[in-house]
């Protein structure tokens, strides 16, 4: 059996996480503002997002200078509440608030797949509506949150592929059919491989950076497929995942997302006034190699390639600077976070001037054990074999490891949005193995646990669970910029480097 057997108590656990995500999420989503416009990258990409409401092609407004600078998929998104709701805070928000709370769920039932466990699945669930990092940017009208919910449901469903073709392989050992062949069997088509290169496709068609979950999580399918057919006892279970399953993998999760996004652009390819959509003859000659394609192509080539040369250009040593960048070594601990919002009120608390600030911030309780997680987890792989911290790190080296890559380049910790279910995966998973529930797969590490050690090991899950939500309580009036005094600020700033 794949998954928790308490099905109804399953169900039922992930009514109520939906209900509290839902709650924290949409609760006050109207604030904060800049006077009653978008605050901070919300700038950006609200208006474009009205602009593809309102335009009348599904595209945004040909800005006769500049680029736009990322994909349609997310502002397609962001339209849908300003159609709902209009050019209003909740309207530019409602979308972000959607996908946000559905990630809650989504983590909690991956997570309860993964281990077999609601109880763990449920630990995952609370860490998600909890963690800074998701809950802010779950309430604005940003692109980040967007890509992390199609990258997390890719993952799901990657994962459901995992145990749809174990089912599959076990039923042919069954009948006896895994000697058939030196490879193994083939296990036919995988619509969860599918599904999870469709989402992936719609991630890059949020932002480019979607490409390195496309690299990571190709890899990380061949190497669940490699162990599938190394339990099972096939002949030669490498050479089988090269024969059986490299070129429909590589289909699926290269090909396939590259084709979603490229279909992304239809409302650019039909338009007669998107940007840059008829640039052969003018900026691109007519002749030359690539002159068989059809115009449209290379028009649309040209722009990407403009794109690109503005993202390799964004950086500090051609003078972009900005006082809350940072650099990806700072993420996994959150050192360096992202102020989104400030003002100061007329109205006294404590009897000073009151203060609102709303700042990207990731929990302490969680993102302070990032590094003793990965290392954990590392082991737990290498060492354990257990495949479900292979799943953790790889997943979370895709959202961190290609930003050290160009150094150089002006980043903001909300790039980092995409570690935080991933952390909190594995986060779950280290409270399993507190708790006893950890795979152990050789003897020699097997140690019995007693009732005093299974006690033990309840208190410290139940006080970290504790910890974390204490930590989200004392953090929530600078995610929601609330009223509080200036010293009361002062005491949720923990570091210098978070001023």
């Amino acid at each position: 059996m794949f998954g928790a057997p308490d099905r109804r108590r399953g169900f039922l656990v992930g009514v109520v996480l939906l209900a509290l995500a839902a709650i924290t999420r949409f609760w006050d989503l109207n604030s904060p503002t800049d006077s009653g416009t978008p605050i901070f990258d919300e700038k950006h990409y609200v208006p474009q997002a009205w602009q593809v409401l309102t335009g009348g092609n599904w595209i945004e407004d040909n800005p006769a200078y500049g680029l736009v600078v990322h994909p349609p998929v997310g502002k397609w998104m962001i339209a849908g509440g300003e159609w709902l709701f209009g050019y209003t805070p909740l309207g530019w928000r409602f979308a972000s608030a959607v996908v946000g709370t559905l990630m809650v769920v989504i983590i909690y039932r991956m997570t309860r797949r993964l281990t077999r466990s609601t109880l763990l699945g449920t630990v995952a669930g609370l860490f998600a509506i909890c963690d800074g990092v998701l809950f802010v940017q779950s309430r604005m009208g940003m692109l980040d949150i967007f890509q992390a919910f199609w990258v997390v449901g890719a993952l799901a469903a990657l994962i459901a592929d995992r145990d749809q073709m174990r089912e599959r392989m076990h039923r042919a050992f069954v009948d006896g059919r895994i000697d058939d062949s030196p490879f193994g069997p083939r296990l036919g088509f995988r619509w969860w491989r599918f599904a999870a290169a469709v989402m992936l496709g719609l991630a890059c068609g949020t932002k480019w950076s979607g490409i390195y979950f496309v690299l990571f999580f190709l890899v990380l399918s061949l190497g669940l497929d490699v162990a599938n057919r190394t339990t099972y006892r096939v002949r030669r279970p490498w050479v089988g995942t090269l024969v059986r399953d490299v070129v429909p993998a590589g289909f699926s999760l290269a090909v396939l997302p590259v084709l979603i996004y490229l279909a992304t652009f239809a409302p650019w390819f039909s338009s007669e006034t998107s940007v840059y959509r008829f640039e052969v003859g003018d900026k691109i000659g007519t002749g030359g190699t690539w002159s068989w394609l059809p115009d449209a192509w290379r028009s649309l080539w040209y722009y990407e390639a403009g794109v690109l040369k503005f993202h390799e250009t964004l950086t500090n040593s051609a003078g972009n600077h900005h006082p809350w960048e940072s650099k990806p070594w700072t993420w996994p601990m959150s050192l360096r976070p992202m102020l989104y919002a400030v003002s100061n009120g007329t109205d006294k608390c404590d009897g000073q001037q009151c203060v609102r600030v709303q700042m990207l911030i990731g929990s302490p309780a969680m993102w302070w054990l990032a590094v003793p997680m990965l290392l954990w987890g590392l082991w737990s792989w290498l060492v354990r074999r257990d495949w479900r911290y292979a799943v953790v790190v790889v997943a979370y080296g895709a959202s961190f490891l290609p930003w050290f890559t160009n150094l150089d380049r002006q980043m903001y910790f909300f790039y980092a949005t995409a570690m935080a279910p991933f952390l909190i995966m594995g986060l779950a998973l280290c409270v399993g193995d507190v708790l006893g529930m950890g795979r152990r797969r050789h003897a020699s590490l097997r140690a019995p646990r007693g009732p005093e050690g299974r006690r033990l090991g309840i208190v410290l899950a139940a006080i970290y669970v504790g910890l974390v939500i204490a930590n989200f309580v004392w953090l929530w009036p600078i995610l929601t910029a609330q009223p509080i005094s200036a010293t009361h600020w002062n005491m949720e700033i923990w570091l210098p480097s978070w001023r």
